[in-house]
Order: C-alpha cells, then structure tokens, then sequence
C-alpha cells in the first residue's frame, strides 16, 4: 500500500523535500504556518492544503520541518487528537533531545509514532534529495517509515532511541561551527594577502584541508555573496540548544560559545539572514 504523506514547514528546506515527496508519488497534503503560502505551493505541487484536524486524519505519515521547540509541540498538539492510530510523525527540526521525547510521549498516548530525525546537508541537499538523515525511534518504524525518507535522502541512520537523532544533530552542528570558524578565518588571511581564490581554494581543496564548506561556500564568501545557505541566524538558534546539551554532558564548548558570540554579533548588525559564511565579515582587518 502506498503511503500518504504530508509535509508541514515549508522553508528553505521544506519546500523542495516536499517536491521529492510528490515527484515519488507519496505527498498527500502540505501546511505551513502561512496558510497562504501552503496553499500556493499546493497549487503548484497538485495536492491539498487543509487545516492540521483534516491533514492528519487523512495520512499516514506526516513530516514536519519548523523552526524551534515550541513551533515542533505545538504542531504535534494540533495533530495528536486526529491522528489515526499508527500514524507516524517524523521530525526533521533541530530542537533538543527532551523535545523530542516529549513529543513522541504526546503521540504515543494517541497510539502514534514519533521519529526524531533531523538533517544535514544544507538547501543544496534538500534540493537535490541528497540530505544526510539522523533517526531516533523505533527501528520497525523508521522501516515503515523508509520510503518517505528515501524521496530526499542520500543517507539515513538509525541511531537509536527517541533523541537519538537529535543528540547526533547537536554534534553535527558543533562541527559545522567549528569548520566555519576555520574556513573564514583562513580565507580571510589569504585574502588579507593577496592570495588568488581561485587558485588557494582549489589547492587547499585537494589536501588535507578540503571539506564541504571550502568547497560550497569558499569563493563565494570571497565575493561576498551570503545569500546561497543555511541563515546564521537558525545556526545561532542551534548552537543555544547544543550549549545546554554540552552543559549538561560537562564537555569544552570553545567552538560553541565562540561561534554563539560572533553570530549574536553578526545578528546585531543585521546580518541574520546572511549564511553562515557571512563570518568571515569578522574575520577580516579591522578598518
């Protein structure tokens, strides 16, 4: 039986997970905190955009990818006296651990399933149904699960439990601040002096230095382009909820509590909207 999903969190990434889902023959509805944009996209997509009540009575899984903790329980709240039972909600936000478990107990007394399973691999990814997916919950779920994921996945993991993914997002996103601060940093010297970027990038590229950041974001941080990726203002949001979780393991927060400061700062200056490599803004010589 062909599953019916609905996506809901129609964003940067939202938007073209929900294109993968139509373009494989499972999207059903879409909803969006802007009825009006869900009903454009709606439109577009050939499916239905209807209230949360009727969304979920009607589909068997339901996708969410929303912006903070509150937006994710609030959602599930709207979902959980409609849902059928089995319905599985998946998650694909970045919030804490302890939300997420919080949301699959509010599904599981709905007889309701939760997977926690947030993603990387940035609006490149969701565009070309190449994301990385972290997955806590149940294994016989995430299997049943599996289609939806495989419309806009290149690679899912089971972590384990619900929270799982979660606690590997927060990892993730640690190591993400942290390649940030070292690619600005570094381009920034180089461009301090005199380097051609389009000889450096290529070159550090190749060795021991190469990552993704260099290689997407690198020359057009150069041109101070800072409009193509992931807002450093959702990274900042990020980085609060990692910092409670590192808090409480007792582990460094360097990388955090440095990266937290400079976006705040990016942030001040109305810079919130730039992607994450808009950093390198402070990298650079002070006038």
């Amino acid at each position: 039986m062909t599953l019916k999903a609905a996506f809901i969190g129609l964003g940067a990434m939202g938007e073209p997970m929900a294109g993968h889902l139509k373009q494989h023959g499972l999207l059903h509805a879409v909803a969006n905190r802007t009825h009006a944009k869900a009903e454009a996209i709606a439109h577009t997509l050939g499916v239905a955009a209807p209230a949360l009540a009727e969304l979920a009575a009607q589909c068997d899984v339901v996708a969410l990818c929303v912006t903070a903790d509150a937006d994710v329980l609030s959602t599930v709240d709207a979902l959980v006296a409609h849902v059928k039972p089995g319905t599985i909600v998946i998650d694909h936000s970045t919030v804490a651990p302890d939300t997420a478990k919080q949301a699959a107990a509010r599904l599981a007394a709905a007889n309701a399933h939760f997977l926690d399973a947030p993603v990387s691999g940035g609006v490149e990814g969701a565009k070309n149904g190449k994301l990385s997916i972290m997955v806590g919950g149940d294994a016989a779920v995430l299997e049943r699960a599996r289609p939806v994921l495989e419309a806009y996945a290149l690679r899912i993991t089971h972590l384990g439990d619900v929270g799982a993914g979660q606690a590997t997002k927060a990892i993730n996103q640690v190591l993400v601040a942290g390649i940030a601060q070292a690619v600005c940093e570094g381009l920034a010297l180089g461009e301090a002096l005199g380097l051609d970027p389009e000889r450096l990038i290529p070159t550090l590229g190749a060795g021991a230095a190469g990552n993704w950041f260099l290689d997407k974001r690198g020359a057009t941080m150069l041109k101070d382009q800072f409009s193509v990726g992931f807002k450093l203002a959702l990274l900042h949001k990020d980085l609060g909820i990692v910092r409670g979780i590192a808090q409480k393991a007792g582990t460094s927060r360097t990388v955090i509590e440095q990266s937290l400061a400079d976006y705040a700062e990016l942030m001040r200056q109305g810079h919130g909207d730039d992607d994450i490599s808009g950093l390198i803004r402070l990298k650079r010589p002070r006038p």
